[in-house]
């Protein structure tokens, strides 16, 4: 059986089960239910921390698990990066007092950093030759500065209220920008059958996602403009209407660019559009 961690809470919880649940496997019944065997699918779920997923699949207890990019990378261990994605996204951030001197990576020099990355933001001060006392919080980072435990904070940002209130303000660049992605173990190749099997079933959901099916009327004389609008995922399907002079075309386009590309296949002829929502893939 395949071994997968998933968070049993935080951010990327509910968008990580709910992907799986779309992927046609099997989720557990309540919140104390730990670990879930889906014999159909030859799969074990473990429910667990998303900051200890990327320890356990590191170590080999378990072959595959979704976390988050800063969370792989604070963790140490051999795990390795396999997909990304595509929700759970942040950026982590250094952070230091309104009325405070520090403007500057290079101002961070001899300071306190408070972080609950403490190897992360550690390691990446080594980097650029920047000596700091790391503070490790498990929480509440924004309000150690207030408290006296520390001179700034590295953490991870959404919309920058919290650090705002906190009588903090962002400065330098970002340490980092952070989505939710797959992790594997070393003792798993990423050609092992199972796993690809997984990983196919993950991105059929992810591209249903972030596609929909178009298709519209166009005059004959104009398809090859059409066509460059729609190219498709490969190429686009053209059938031959009973009115030779229009061709009816389909094709996959991004969910994102949706309403651009209607405008720009009016402006060149195209009638009778149809956006249809596509509900899983194999690419």
């Amino acid at each position: 059986m395949l071994r997968i961690a998933v968070p049993n809470k935080g951010m990327l919880s509910e968008p990580s089960w709910n992907l799986l649940r779309e992927a046609g496997y099997k989720l557990r019944a309540n919140s104390r239910q730990l670990v879930v065997i889906d014999e159909e699918n030859d799969l074990e779920l473990f429910y667990l921390r998303p900051a200890d997923i990327a320890v356990y699949v590191g170590a080999g207890n378990v072959d595959v698990g979704i976390t988050g990019r800063d969370m792989l990378l604070n963790s140490g261990t051999e795990a390795i990066e396999h997909m990304e994605l595509g929700f759970g996204g942040s950026t982590f951030r250094f952070a230091s007092p309104v009325e405070s001197d520090i403007y500057d990576l290079k101002d961070i020099d001899g300071k306190r950093v408070a972080s609950s990355y403490d190897k992360l933001v550690g390691d990446y001060l080594a980097e650029k030759g920047i000596n700091a006392q790391i503070i490790h919080l498990d929480g509440a980072v924004e309000s150690s500065v207030q408290l006296g435990v520390a001179d700034l904070i590295a953490d991870v940002v959404s919309t920058g209220t919290t650090l705002k209130n906190a009588g903090l303000r962002l400065f330098a660049d970002p340490i980092l920008k952070s989505e939710a992605i797959l992790v594997r173990s070393a003792r798993v190749s990423a050609d092992d059958e199972k796993l690809q099997i997984f990983v196919r079933r993950l991105r059929g959901v992810l591209t249903a996602h972030r596609y929909v099916l178009i298709d519209y009327d166009i005059p004959t004389e104009n398809l090859a403009q059409a066509v460059e609008v729609t190219p498709g995922y490969e190429s686009p399907t053209i059938s031959a209407l009973h009115d030779s002079n229009w061709s009816a075309v389909r094709s996959m386009v991004p969910k994102d660019k949706l309403n651009v590309i209607m405008d720009e296949l009016y402006a060149v002829g195209a009638r009778a559009i149809i956006v249809t929502a596509i509900q899983a893939t194999r690419m």
